[in-house]
């Protein structure tokens, strides 16, 4: 297996990145507003990665849409998930979803880019870090409308994660700066926030899913990400969810309560990571690689799946009639808001 996504610096690579992407426990890259000025420098960052990396490897972003979007100038600005149903119904939310599903995915795939970490699955509660990222306040209505988003990345070939399991949207701390510990009952958890991410399983529209860095002491005493709880007992067994597992970003201060960050490579591996993200601290991402034991390194089942493989989206973008239904849907829409 090929487990670590890390990320580059600027809008060009450097000569530690380059050296390092050719390293047999990295999997892929995930690319931020910093290493965006405009598409055709985004294009020629993306062939670069590719070259140094001389294996098959994943590119991903968080494209989500809202303030949750990396890449703005000559793509199109994409409502947040949660403006679609708070200025409509939730029939026409599951119309603006599919367009924001399908643009979304399809000018990232115009620029090599395989996948967006979406959609959001959290249910729209008290969590500043989610807020309008939740698509509704009702798990039933997240369901519905992500079905649609989740149809749209089908479409194009994208492949999908769901996050950020098994819920974030009911505790208020952000994992990005604290721990978040959730103690409503495994009750209230299983009929509220699982919901979504039991039907959209059980429908095999999720290609990955993302772990929260939460602690539910409840139910168990690690966050998510690194507890056998949640991601074998619960996601693999009861679940029956046999995609990929993705952790979420090591550097998170969520993630700090289980040690250095190769104490936290190891222990969300072992937990049942396929991937695990490393950014935003490039010296702890070479010491994951230093460190991992790793003694086969073979074709990963997990980027195999997550690396955009279809032909579904024709180019230029522009002139695709469906890339312009949806563009006017999207444009319509953020000109009643």
């Amino acid at each position: 297996m090929r487990p670590v996504v890390l990320d580059v610096i600027g809008y060009e690579l450097n000569a530690q990145e380059k050296e390092v992407l050719a390293h047999p426990l990295v999997a892929g890259v995930i690319l931020f507003t910093r290493n965006f000025f405009d598409i055709q420098q985004l294009k020629e960052l993306v062939g670069q990665i590719r070259l140094y990396a001389r294996k098959e490897i994943i590119i991903a972003v968080d494209h989500e849409g809202g303030r949750v979007q990396r890449f703005r100038e000559g793509f199109t600005l994409l409502p947040s998930a949660g403006a679609l149903l708070q200025h409509s119904s939730v029939q026409e939310a599951k119309v603006l979803a599919y367009a924001s599903g399908w643009i979304m995915s399809s000018e990232l795939i115009a620029c090599d880019i395989d996948f967006s970490f979406a959609p959001v699955l959290d249910i729209n509660g008290i969590s500043d870090v989610i807020g309008n990222r939740s698509f509704a306040p009702r798990p039933e209505q997240v369901t519905e409308i992500a079905t649609a988003y989740l149809d749209a990345m089908q479409a194009t070939g994208m492949a999908s994660t769901g996050k950020h399991f098994p819920g974030h949207g009911s505790v208020k701390a952000d994992s990005h700066v604290a721990l978040p510990i959730d103690s409503r009952s495994m009750t209230d958890i299983f009929n509220q926030d699982i919901v979504p991410f039991k039907a959209l399983i059980e429908q095999g529209a999720l290609t990955a899913v993302m772990p929260s860095h939460v602690v539910y002491d409840q139910c168990d005493d690690q966050p998510a990400g690194f507890s056998t709880y949640w991601l074998q007992t619960i996601l693999r067994q009861q679940l029956g969810f046999s995609g990929v597992i993705i952790s979420d970003d090591l550097s998170m201060h969520g993630a700090s309560f289980v040690g250095d960050h190769v104490s936290r490579a190891h222990n969300a591996l072992d937990a049942g990571c396929d991937l695990i993200l490393a950014c935003n601290d490039s010296e702890a991402a070479i010491s994951i690689l230093d460190a991992l034991n790793i003694p086969k390194i073979q074709d990963s089942r997990a980027v195999q799946q997550m690396r955009y493989q279809g032909n579904n989206v024709s180019l230029p973008l522009q002139k695709n009639p469906i890339w312009i239904e949806n563009h006017q849907k999207l444009m319509q829409f953020a000109e009643r808001i």
